[in-house]
């Protein structure tokens, strides 16, 4: 008997059930071949049920993976079948493409999911339900041998081969597919199907083992489980490990605690530890501590001294021997050497400094701020350098967020490090797996995490890969979906930056882990300039009276009034004056953009003695403005060639090369004309001019822009003479702007159109929770569906995926239809943060998509009394539109429902199941509307300059809280601390008194680096005193002798006076001051020329005030 016979006895299921039969049998000859058979079982009925349900619609490709986890199929099957089907593709995937090791109890597993899905599929689509519970004793139990993974491949390949097309087999069973979906839907009315479930501590546990054999473990070689472990601090003195792994040489490498689901998984922490320091003495090697529970992993590495931290996945052996064996190879990172070949400025030096004492306070982010042309990417090098020297990191990711920014780093790399292996992660020719440091764009990375293999078959990309990932221009695009990266890695984070964000949705400083102001280190353009390593630059403002005041009819003259009627007669929505806004925009007027060529071509700064203009970048507004330079450009000046103004945008074909030449000081363009390419990112240090051509509110973007002009070049006015500044030319009121709003104005973080609407689906169940909706039983079903809805959503996600698994403990509680019945704020927000950024994207038009959000947007507004009106303006407007286009069918169809939306009666009384009618009805037909273009212009108005004016640079970019400032605060709020207060009252310091005074200096408020830069070689207590002062009752104690001593004279307590207000206020004296002012005019110390011992007994006690600040 086999547990898969009663599918013999229904015909329509002979494509998947020999398949289904075999799979059991193969446990005979090994659980490896039992695996890789259940899966191919699988496939063929899954494959069957695409092929004979109506309901299921084919997603982008049909392989296994994607048939299971598209929405039509989650939608479709048993709400707890899709955990089981992904364990067998898993199991079945590591038997196919790995040499693991398959155990009985996992094939077993595999069989009893996939005989689970089969007998739903009899119970839905067979005249009688025959199949019975699984019944694991008719399973062969002997002992088998392993069967060579090629061969297992080669059996799966072979039958591969010969499955029909998905498309064939749908077309061929059209009949029988109404009639099976009929059978089908009349069982769905009265569903009584229940999956078998394995206990929850099974599941859990197998789904460790799998997990750990994915990553290439070996059960009976590598890891011992429930290991007895000796001195237990209980009354047997025994305790019993969940999980030890060891290494090839025998030694424990790391121990796994496993909690139950429903536990935090840290409430095994101390049971661990306690673990590990018994196994630590029975092998004398103290293992990695791993706590786990299923949804959520943590690694602690107690032995370094870290505290635990979040996981999301386990260590490869070779990743934790590596751990392991660094306790004894790494070296300390107090005395590194900087190479000056690759690093040869101070503040570079500073700044990796800085970022080893950081790591060696076990911090595990860091930011750097430079500002533009500073070396950061050199910098970058030299870290790189120094820890892989010192073993701290072995595997490194540098991440851009453009291709040229790649290209760019790894060219640099290689250089400097010509020994280190590297990969463009962009470049196919490339070998992540023979690299030592891979280089990525965000996007690629993200697509390349769950896909990269080894070349053993298995994940490459695992959360302990990367010791160091080094984030490039990381203020862009470390935020929201690509901040996953830095999660899912257990790596030091190092970001390089010359413009941190601090906005609430987009926080630099947030994401390493830092105070808003306060980086790791901080080298800012204003100190570059003074210290020569950047240039400074100089500005021209204009103002045209065109881009300020726009197009007025009125003002023009006759014969350009003329122009203006013909120009614009024929279009009803341009009236009789057209605003600054249009300007660059929709209209590019030639009088303007000539008026910045010829003041451009004469005052910008020049080369080769003055004949020829420096290179130029010229901020366009879009790509029409871009190209309308360079045709006027071409028209004024054709003496200048068609190659001296080019267009450098995302259109331009070969932008690449076109980079290269404007690179390079000998060829052209001169002129770069730039729509967002050349912002940021690009190093070209032969630019001499700048021009704002286009209105920039981002205080980011505009240093960003700024940047682009501020490196150094040598011999580039001629041999011996250096570039020494350079200038910008403002035409849209940028400086104007930011010498008043110096934070700028920054965009808020940008939703996809599909987390929006999950979002505000969201926010309307939890509306109709409402005691109003909810005892109204039509409100409660729509409740209901929308729900069924959301959690089919949730169930399609890829459990296997790095972002789901970061998220899958909410993922599991929100694919629980209970967790929705009664959703609180916290739950809302738990949803709109852990779940609706991964929620796989709605596969629609994206009109469509839009309009979805727009009725949901009017529908959540019905439901909460607020205002509506814009939204139900545009639907109206968008079913006028439908109205003119009753020549399409499916308009047509719809005709009832876009008349009644175009009448103001229909909204009076509107209900959400009616506008829930509209956005069913009309979704589908917004993408026949033709979009609403502006037309472009071209025009050529007089224009002129109505003020023109030249200032000098403005810096204070960042607003950084800097290393004194934060000395300065603490001090004075905590004056009273006892070390301090000694200080303060001419006490004394102890040894012990200094340490503390250290640690807050050298430790909590910044590093020794960050102290000698400020305060050089100046002794700690002198510098705080000088701070603080003297108190004012110590100090008159002090000198009360002199001012109660009756034998002096008045000027002689006057001069005793100013000491005490001096040393009051400036808390030490040196004896040199005291012939200058004030005391100078008081007489200065001559003034006890006849009492030399009271003198001496006056310097004696400034002596004593400074040595006790020493």
């Amino acid at each position: 008997m086999n547990n898969f016979d009663f599918l013999l006895n229904n015909k329509n299921f002979s494509s998947f059930s020999n398949a289904c039969i075999e799979a059991e049998k193969a446990m005979s000859i090994s659980p490896a071949n039992c695996a890789i058979l259940s899966r191919r079982a699988l496939e063929l009925a899954v494959k069957w049920l695409y092929a004979n349900d109506d309901y299921l619609k084919l997603p982008y490709q049909d392989n296994l993976s994607s048939l299971i986890h598209s929405r039509s199929f989650l939608e479709l099957v048993d709400f707890e079948m899709p955990n089981l089907l992904k364990y067998i593709v898993k199991l079945g995937n590591n038997s196919v493409h790995t040499n693991t090791m398959i155990t009985r109890e996992e094939a077993i597993l595999s069989l009893h999911n996939l005989h689970q899905f089969v007998s739903w599929i009899d119970y839905c689509y067979s005249d009688e339900y025959t199949a019975a519970d699984f019944d694991e004793k008719l399973i062969d139990k002997e002992e088998h041998k392993r069967t060579n993974p090629e061969v297992l491949k080669k059996i799966y390949e072979e039958q591969a081969s010969k499955d029909k097309k998905l498309e064939q087999m749908i077309k061929e069973n059209e009949e029988l597919r109404k009639q099976l979906t009929e059978k089908r839907e009349l069982k769905k009315e009265d569903y009584n199907f229940n999956i078998d479930n394995i206990s929850e501590f099974e599941t859990r546990k197998r789904y460790i083992d799998i997990e750990l054999k994915s990553l290439g473990w070996d059960f009976n070689r590598d890891i011992r489980e429930e290991l007895e472990v000796r001195g237990m601090p209980n009354d047997t003195g025994l305790g019993y490990a969940d999980y030890v792994l060891f290494g090839d040489n025998g030694k424990p490498l790391a121990v796994i605690e496993a909690k139950r689901t429903s536990k935090d998984a840290k409430v095994g922490q101390q049971q661990a530890k306690l673990y590990a320091d018994c196994i630590e003495n029975q092998y004398g090697q103290r293992p990695v501590i791993f706590l786990s529970n299923g949804y959520e992993n943590y690694i602690w590495d107690d032995y370094n001294g870290y505290s635990e931290r979040r996981i999301y996945g386990f260590y490869k052996k070779s990743e934790l021997q590596l751990m392991i064996d660094r306790r004894k190879n790494k070296k300390p990172l107090n005395k590194i050497v900087v190479k000056d070949e690759i690093s040869n400025r101070y503040y570079q030096k500073e700044a990796i400094q800085n970022v080893c004492e950081a790591l060696e306070k076990r911090q595990r982010k860091m930011l750097l701020v430079c500002a533009t042309g500073t070396g950061k990417t050199r910098t970058a090098i030299s870290l790189v350098d120094v820890l892989s020297n010192h073993n701290w990191v072995k595997n490194v990711l540098f991440l851009a967020d453009r291709k040229a920014l790649v290209k760019q780093a790894k060219n640099n790399f290689s250089k400097l490090l010509p020994h280190m292996p590297l990969c463009n992660m962009l470049d196919s020719k490339d070998n992540p797996e023979e690299a030592r440091i891979v280089f990525s764009t965000y996007p690629t990375m993200m697509n390349s995490i769950d896909d990269t293999k080894s070349k053993d078959g298995k994940l490459l990309f695992t959360p302990g890969y990367f010791d160091l990932i080094i984030v490039d221009e990381s203020h862009r695009s470390i935020y929201n979906k690509y901040k996953y990266i830095f999660d899912y890695f257990d790596a030091y984070l190092v970001g390089l930056t010359a413009t941190p964000k601090d906005e609430i949705d987009k926080n630099t400083y947030s994401v390493f882990d830092l105070e808003n102001g306060v980086p790791t280190y901080a080298y800012e353009y204003e100190k570059a300039v003074e210290d020569g390593y950047l240039v400074d630059y100089s500005t021209l403002e204009f103002k045209t009276r065109v881009m300020e005041e726009g197009i007025s009819y009125d003002s023009l003259s006759d014969e350009e009034k003329a122009r203006y009627e013909e120009t614009f007669d024929d279009d009803e929505n341009v009236g009789e004056y057209i605003g600054n806004s249009a300007i660059n925009k929709w209209l590019f007027n030639a009088d303007t953009i000539d008026m910045v060529i010829k003041n451009l071509m004469e005052k910008g700064l020049k080369i080769e003695g003055g004949d020829k203009l420096g290179k130029t970048i010229v901020f366009a507004n879009n790509g029409k403005h871009a190209r309308a330079i360079v045709e006027r450009f071409n028209k004024i000046l054709p003496e200048y060639g068609c190659d001296f103004a080019k267009v450098i945008d995302n259109k331009t074909n070969y932008v690449d090369s076109l980079i290269d030449d404007f690179s390079d000081k000998d060829k052209f363009p001169q002129i770069a004309v730039s729509v967002d390419m050349l912002d940021t990112g690009i190093d070209v240090p032969e630019v001499l001019n700048l021009v704002f051509f286009k209105k920039v509110r981002s205080k980011t973007k505009f240093w960003q822009m700024i940047g682009r002009g501020t490196r150094l070049c040598p011999d580039l006015l001629g041999v011996g003479q250096d570039k020494d500044g350079f200038l910008i030319l403002d035409f849209c009121n940028n400086f104007e702007f930011f010498r008043v709003n110096p934070k700028g104005h920054e965009t808020g973080a940008c939703k996809s159109l599909t987390q929006r609407i999950f979002d505000i689906k969201v926010d309307i169940i939890r509306e109709l929770q409402d005691l109003t909706y909810s005892s109204d039983e039509e409100y409660a079903e729509l409740r209901n569906t929308m729900v069924e809805n959301m959690v089919s959503d949730i169930k399609s996600l890829n459990r296997d995926g790095f972002m789901v698994k970061q998220n899958l403990r909410e993922v599991e509680k929100y694919s629980e239809k209970s967790s929705w019945e009664a959703l609180g704020t916290l739950d809302v927000n738990e949803i709109k943060e852990h779940i609706s950024p991964i929620i796989s994207p709605y596969e629609d038009d994206e009109f469509a998509k839009r309009f979805d959000l727009l009725m949901y947007t009017i529908q959540l507004a019905t439901l909460n009394g607020s205002n509506a009106s814009s939204g139900i303006k545009k639907v109206i407007s968008t079913a006028e539109k439908l109205s003119k286009l009753g020549s399409i069918p499916q308009v047509m169809e719809q005709k009832y429902i876009i008349e009644k939306v175009m009448t103001e009666e229909f909204w009076d009384d509107v209900d959400v199941f009616t506008l829930e009618e509209v956005r069913d009805a009309l979704r589908d037909l917004v993408r026949f509307i033709e979009r609403d273009v502006q037309k472009i212009y071209y025009t050529n108005f007089e224009d002129e300059i109505i003020a023109e004016e030249s200032n000098g640079s403005i810096y204070n970019v960042n607003d950084l809280k800097n290393y004194k400032k934060k000395v300065e605060h603490y001090l004075k709020e905590h004056r009273d601390d006892l070390a301090i207060y000694k200080l303060r009252n001419n006490k004394k310091l102890t040894e012990k008194d200094f340490e503390t005074l250290e640690d807050v200096l050298f430790k909590q408020l910044g590093t020794k680096s960050d102290y000698e830069r400020e305060y050089r070689d100046k002794p700690v207590g002198k510098m705080i005193r000088e701070i603080v002062g003297l108190d004012i009752n110590a100090a008159n104690e002090i000198f009360s002798e002199f001012l109660n001593n009756q034998d002096l004279n008045a000027n002689q307590i006057h001069f005793v006076k100013l000491i005490v207000d001096y040393v009051v206020k400036n808390g030490i004296l040196d004896k040199s001051v005291l012939r200058e002012e004030p005391f100078k005019s008081a007489g200065g110390i001559t003034l006890f020329r006849d009492r030399a011992d009271i003198r001496a007994e006056i310097l004696k006690k400034i002596d004593e005030i400074n040595e006790n600040a020493m």
